[in-house]
């Protein structure tokens, strides 16, 4: 699976929100062929970001456990995710850093210890023990699946604080790949992100005064 993939998007998203935010000003003479991307613009560099609300989007991500734990931070999303306490982890994939993976004794001692805990987790299991108290061995390294709904404003700030230079690496190329997709079906609206591939970070324009 892909690091990132669209499941669902509000059809026609720019356009809804031009016919949206035209309801504030009352003026639904001005829209025409064109409009829509001035219009939308206009709200990106005002910042009137509450009409961008109701464009909307659920989008499945793959990383570690350590990634999901810092996403949900953010409440106005819905989540769902894999679960640990029915799904048997014996096998499980794991995303290594890449600070570890190219430091050749630490990722030796990584390796071991993921190796360590698949061995433990699954003698647990043999002793009976039941996924859900087994899966308390399991590091926050191993590869979760979750599935995020989210409206256009929440998605803008969540790209804008996980894509920043700050952030931790996995989650910035997540920013970086949902902003990718977004991009495609509501390009105004995300028309004020820059991505830098080469140190894999999106930064926010400043709205011109």
């Amino acid at each position: 699976m892909e690091l990132a993939q669209l499941l669902s998007i509000t059809r026609n998203a720019e356009e809804m929100i031009e016919d949206a935010g035209r309801t504030a000003y009352q003026s639904f003479d001005k829209k025409k062929k064109g409009s829509t991307q001035k219009f939308i613009r206009m709200l990106v560099e005002k910042r009137h970001e509450s009409v961008l609300e109701h464009g909307v989007a659920t989008v499945r991500i793959r990383g570690s456990r350590a990634f999901t734990h810092q996403l949900v931070r953010h409440r106005l999303c819905s989540y769902t995710q894999k679960s640990q306490r029915y799904v048997n982890e014996a096998q499980f994939n794991y995303i290594e850093p890449e600070s570890i993976r190219d430091n050749e004794e630490a990722h030796s001692l990584f390796v071991d210890f993921m190796d360590k805990a698949k061995e433990v987790y699954v003698k647990l299991q043999q002793l009976g023990v039941k996924n859900e108290d087994a899966r308390y061995v399991l590091p926050n390294a191993v590869e979760t699946e979750i599935v995020v709904t989210a409206n256009f404003r929440q998605w803008r700030h969540i790209i804008a604080t996980r894509g920043a230079p700050a952030a931790q690496l996995e989650i910035r190329k997540v920013a970086i790949a949902v902003f990718k997709i977004l991009n495609r079906y509501a390009p105004n609206v995300f028309s004020d992100f820059v991505v830098n591939e080469e140190t894999a970070t999106v930064s926010l324009l400043k709205p011109q005064k």
